[in-house]
């Protein structure tokens, strides 16, 4: 496991290193694109390419399934010839598969090439979560959380860019925002090349197996819990936009409001909250935290409802921004519990296990969350923000059972290994202003 050290920064200073800096450059121009593309592609595909909107969640929902399976082969791939590598190749097959969007006309042609983006997608996050390990030295969660912040914070300048293709609404408009997101692959690509070096592929015991990670009970487990928490991201995005429309008499711009409140919260106090859970141990107290916000943020939802309608922008406000706390909370948790866990030589077959079973639950959430959840009113509220809190108060004891299965965390085998992060060539020096 990768050494703790919660006394230092980032990798032993206050400041990134540079294939830190390089990965924090390449991810946040990456979002960037995706900002611009996810806030107009339902709009490309029904009203430019014509495709019928149910045609289109059928299209996205066989893409992702079929992404799925691309987790666990691509982090194993990213353990035996280095993660840098996997990465670069996915990026480049996102910027192919997402310029090739431009080109669609039918509908089987749109699935192919959709389910080919998420399988590069699928690919990308188990090689990036590897990397981020390798690059993150002996506090990877710490710099995990640092990247999020940047990375929130580039959705949202793409997403403030998307607005004003929108605003056109003309297939050039759409156009230029499909290349764009495809440039921003490939220009995140050409900075990873430049700056992050090509780690060796770390040692692997004997008894190492390419599904190993689903025979590590303890970690499957935690997986499970982060997945069904993972509800919480949709409750925000989904579920509060669909109530305060359905059953409250709120502004429109509410909406957008909550939306701002939730991007600015995390961007403000990922990096600073992260950077104090690291341990495993840590993790677990944190996910049990999380939970108990959510416990409080979800009833307060629910209450926009039964408020004056001067009342319930406010209300609605206050609720994302306990809900917001929450969810800083629980991404810094899993964070350190899903690098901490996962053996040194093993983190890209781990990360690409732990990205299938977010992304599994992401695609279960809208049925839950809009039949359940929607169907049971305000009971369904409080019923949801009980089962976050007793997924959180689940954290601790799987945390203290995952440690109990591994390794002491000093092991000499680790500082044994001189060569664990020294990659094979010098990254190409990085520009200061980057």
């Amino acid at each position: 496991m990768i050494l703790k050290s919660a006394g230092r920064g980032i990798s032993g200073s206050s400041a990134p290193s540079r294939p830190q800096r390089a990965l924090i450059v390449a991810s946040f121009v990456s979002r960037v694109g995706n900002g611009l593309f996810n806030t107009a592609s339902a709009l490309y595909f029904t009203l430019v390419v014509h495709l019928p909107a149910a045609r289109v969640g059928v299209g996205l929902t066989i893409a992702g399934l079929v992404g799925l399976l691309a987790g666990i082969p691509a982090g194993n791939l990213a353990d035996r010839y280095g993660p840098r590598t996997v990465w670069l190749t996915a990026l480049a097959m996102q910027a192919a598969t997402m310029a090739a969007f431009v080109f669609i006309h039918d509908w089987i042609t749109f699935t192919l090439i959709a389910t080919l983006d998420r399988l590069a997608a699928t690919a990308g996050g188990a090689a990036g979560g590897a990397l981020i390990a390798r690059a993150g030295g002996e506090r990877p969660a710490a710099f995990r959380a640092k990247l999020r912040t940047f990375v929130n914070l580039g959705v949202v300048l793409g997403t403030l860019g998307a607005a004003f293709a929108v605003s056109v609404d003309t297939r050039t408009a759409y156009t230029v925002l499909i290349l764009a997101n495809a440039a921003s692959f490939a220009g995140a690509g050409l900075i990873a090349l430049g700056g992050v070096p090509n780690y060796r592929p770390l040692p692997r015991p004997e008894e190492h197996r390419r599904t190993a990670v689903l025979r590590d009970r303890p970690f499957v487990s935690f997986v499970a819990l982060y997945s069904a928490m993972g509800l919480q991201y949709q409750t925000v995005s989904l579920l509060l936009p669909i109530w305060l429309s359905a059953h409250t008499d709120a502004p429109r711009w509410t909406v957008a409001a909550v939306y701002a409140v939730n991007s600015g919260v995390c961007v403000l106090l990922q990096s600073r909250i992260g950077s104090r859970v690291e341990t495993p141990r840590q993790g677990g107290r944190a996910f049990r935290l999380a939970g108990l916000f959510f416990l409080v943020s979800c009833p307060l939802m629910a209450l926009t409802a039964d408020v004056p309608v001067w009342v319930a922008p406010g209300l609605a406000v206050l609720a994302v921004v306990v809900h917001s706390l929450g969810e800083v909370w629980e991404s810094s948790g899993g964070f350190a519990i899903g690098f901490g866990l996962a053996p040194d030589h093993a983190q890209g077959q781990y990360q690409g296990f732990f990205g299938v079973g977010f992304d599994a639950g992401q695609a279960l959430a809208p049925v839950v969350l809009t039949t359940v959840v929607l169907g049971l009113g305000h009971t369904g509220w409080l019923l949801l923000g009980v089962f976050f809190a007793a997924l959180g108060a689940a954290g601790p004891p799987v945390a203290a059972w995952a440690e109990r299965t591994r390794r002491p965390a000093h092991d000499p085998a680790d500082a044994a290994d001189p060569a664990r992060d020294r990659p094979d060539e010098t990254p190409a020096p990085l520009p200061d202003s980057v």
